[in-house]
């Protein structure tokens, strides 16, 4: 494996009182933990905690002590005086992350006598009355439970929450830029509004790309005064492979091993990379990326068959949102527990901090959606004190064939996953996106303003939501072009009284007393997967149509379909020896302009990255000379199999373009990291750019109109048609960059920034 050395941010660290300065107990903890110092980034966070008033951000490695960095000064303020009402309060985008920080809390709390609660959805309504009848410590919730909670409970925030000291939010790049992180940002700001003062913030992130970004996202109004708390530098070794495979062409002959009932032909490079992964793992513990839902079933079942042909023990669990709590926790205590080796397959459940101990290495199957996501992954091995972080990424691309199209003749994955590689390695990771309007969310915040208030005026939800909230981009006259959506005949989510004030309607009184309420992002129906009265976890319906006597694979295991019981939503399931895997729905992050033109930038090098294999540095090699062969440095128009426009941007500028020129009048059909432009010629694309060029930027409205579906948020269906487009020009355009972007093409001097 090829070895390098990965970059971590500056800080200064705290001088060395410090920890005399921590509570007399939390002291006292620490020494019986046989801890020998504190670590740099917590030392660092002490001083400006402590303080108090303060918001601040501790950015570091996954396992740098980051819970501890926040709550060893946090606890130490409230250690006298624990009382009153909650006076901490955390929250987490994931249960098992608060399960884990219950666990790692527990023991520091029963010292100092301090009570800590966990809330959220799995978690006994008897528990949380105890919580809600003598508010006192530490509260562990997740957005949608503090959701649920404002809007039951909304007489009670005082007493619940008055006596708060701070908020801890926990993978704080997990909410920036997001329908979720601006739902949080405006129960922050609602909780303010109900106890009439502003509590400090703290943030928790192993991977944050622009701090003044996340800053803001804290406080809005005064980002400068957050306090950065980051670790100090120091290299950390990093052990790198990428492994290339070949899929063959649909139709070409394979050879299964024997006995094996191969699921189809176009599966063998998985199954190859299943091998790779049985031969390599076997007997530690490993976290291994798999992409989608469908292929960690995959993988898991055929590891699980390997395991079970050569009498051995198995050691491949999957680990998905669609398995049962059960499983999920399963795989995670054998993790962290270590007795055995266990290497989980998952999608991006494992990718944030959840506690499962040191691995030995993450492995990646195909491009991860993000450089942060890559940086998140491989921050999860290499956690003890000079031990490397290994990873091993594995990349299927097409083989060569004459009607092989452009951009598996570019082998963009392979391209798009060094390149993330080489960004990582550099210390890069993607910024948070700038604040967009978002006004699905704006319309759950304003009926759960309502339902938490009982009715309110229509100027002070503005100020609470829009002035002073996260939706500063919506003026008063959005707003209440908003309102007057919302209380349509059509809609009636929303009514006015006589006094003005706003009262649920009778279809927002429907929508708010579903459990579904509490979440702003979109859920699937699932149906419940059972066997022999044991719960396997839950199938979302999506457009597969499940029948009786169809086979599955799930939980890692093949089953045939005994019964489905459409009025439970479930399906019952008995053990089988075939099966497919049934299609999740789901889709990846945007591009950003950085990673393409680092793709461009590869494909142009001469340089072999020391961590291909074999296979893949021909690959790259096919890649480019292809690159090479189409002139694409210097063009951006090209034939090949059809025409094509390589502007090397990301996805949001990409969808500019694209809808840019669709309202032009050609055909458009987006490829990874190009258009192709269907039944035209490249004079014809040409006279498009440059009128795009010599155009002003083209209204947003306009420009989104061209989209096929711009619906995006969970609320949208209750949307203005007027309305839905500005979201959506807001959200997935920039509207204002298509003319220099179009001159550029013209030009031919289209690079993304770096």
């Amino acid at each position: 494996m090829s070895r390098t050395k990965r970059e971590t941010m500056t800080s200064p660290v705290s001088s060395s009182d410090a920890f005399d300065a921590l509570h007399p107990k939390v002291r006292q903890w620490i020494w019986q933990q046989g801890w020998q110092d504190l670590r740099p980034v917590q030392r660092a966070a002490i001083g400006p905690l402590l303080q108090g008033g303060l918001d601040a951000i501790i950015s570091a490695r996954t396992a740098a002590g980051k819970t501890e960095a926040a709550f060893l000064p946090l606890i130490s303020r409230i250690a006298d005086e624990p009382g009153g009402g909650f006076r901490l309060l955390y929250i987490s985008p994931l249960k098992a992350l608060i399960n884990d920080q219950f666990r790692r809390l527990e023991g520091l709390c029963e010292t100092l006598d301090i009570p800590v609660f966990r809330w959220h959805g799995d978690v006994s309504s008897g528990q949380k009355a105890q919580a809600r009848k003598r508010p006192a410590g530490i509260v562990l919730i997740t957005p949608e439970s503090l959701e649920a909670t404002f809007i039951r409970r909304g007489l009670e925030i005082g007493r619940l929450f008055g006596a708060l000291d701070a908020v801890v939010i926990d993978e704080l790049h997990a909410f920036i830029g997001t329908d979720r992180g601006r739902q949080l940002q405006s129960l922050l700001n609602r909780l303010d509004a109900a106890i009439d003062r502003r509590v400090p913030r703290v943030g928790l992130s192993a991977t944050l790309g622009d701090m003044s970004l996340a800053a803001t996202f804290l406080d809005p109004d005064h980002p400068a005064r957050v306090a950065l708390v980051t670790e100090p530098s120091g290299g950390q070794e990093v052990r790198l492979q990428l492994r290339g495979y070949i899929q063959a062409p649909l139709g070409a002959p394979t050879a299964p091993a024997a006995g094996e009932q191969d699921i189809a032909s176009r599966l063998e490079p998985l199954h190859a990379i299943a091998e790779d992964l049985f031969n390599r793992l076997r007997g530690q513990r490993h976290l291994v990326f798999a992409g989608s839902r469908d292929r960690v079933e995959l993988l898991s079942d055929h590891l699980r068959q390997l395991s079970e042909r050569l009498g051995v023990p198995n050691e491949f669990f999957p680990h998905h949102a669609s398995l049962s709590r059960e499983h999920r926790e399963f795989v995670e205590a054998r993790l962290r527990d270590g007795a055995l080796p266990t290497t989980a397959i998952a999608t991006s459940t494992l990718e944030l901090g959840i506690d499962i101990g040191d691995v030995a290495g993450v492995a990646q199957i195909g491009p991860p959606f993000t450089v942060s996501s890559l940086r998140q992954r491989i921050g999860r091995s290499g956690r003890r004190e000079g031990q490397a972080a290994t990873l091993r990424q594995f990349v299927i691309e097409k083989a060569l064939s004459a009607d092989l199209g452009l951009m598996d003749r570019l082998r963009t994955d392979l391209v798009k996953s060094i390149a993330m590689i080489e960004l990582m390695l550099r210390g890069w990771i993607e910024p948070p996106r700038p604040s967009a309007i978002d006004l699905s969310t704006l319309l759950h915040q304003t009926l759960a303003l309502i339902e938490e208030r009982g009715g309110i005026q229509a100027r002070s939800a503005w100020q609470i939501l829009c002035v002073k909230g996260p939706f500063r981009l919506v003026s008063a006259t959005l707003y209440a072009e908003l309102l007057r959506a919302m209380g349509a005949p059509q809609t009636r989510l929303i009514e006015q009284a006589p006094d003005g004030t706003l009262l649920p309607g009778e279809a927002g009184e429907k929508l708010a007393g579903h459990y579904d309420f509490y979440s702003v992002f979109a859920s699937t129906e699932e149906y419940r997967v059972v066997h022999a009265g044991r719960p396997l976890g839950g199938l979302p319906m999506g457009n597969t149509v499940f029948v009786p006597g169809m086979t599955i694979i799930f939980s890692g295991r093949r089953w045939r379909i005994r019964e489905i019981a459409d009025r439970e939503k479930l399906i019952e399931v008995e053990p089988s020896s075939a099966g497919t895997p049934p299609r999740f729905e789901g889709s990846g992050g945007d591009l950003h302009d950085g990673v393409a033109a680092e793709m461009k930038r590869v494909y142009a090098s001469g340089d072999v990255p020391a961590y291909l294999d074999k296979t893949a540095r021909n690959l790259l090699a096919e890649a480019r000379d292809a690159f090479l062969r189409l002139d694409l440095e210097r063009l951006s128009i090209v034939q090949s199999g059809g025409l094509w426009l390589l502007p090397w941007v990301g996805t949001i500028k990409m969808n500019t373009l694209a809808l840019g020129l669709k309202s032009a009048g050609l055909e458009v059909c987006p490829g990874d990291i190009g258009l192709e432009i269907l039944g035209t010629s490249s004079d014809a694309l040409r006279a498009a750019l440059a009128g795009l060029a010599s155009s002003p930027p083209p209204d947003p409205l306009d420009l989104a109109a061209e989209a096929a579906t711009p619906a995006l948020g969970k609320y949208d269906r209750h949307l203005s048609p007027t309305l839905q487009l500005c979201t959506y020009a807001s959200q997935r355009l920039e509207p204002d960059r298509l003319p220099n972007l179009a001159r550029d093409i013209v030009a031919g001097i289209v690079t993304g920034p770096g």
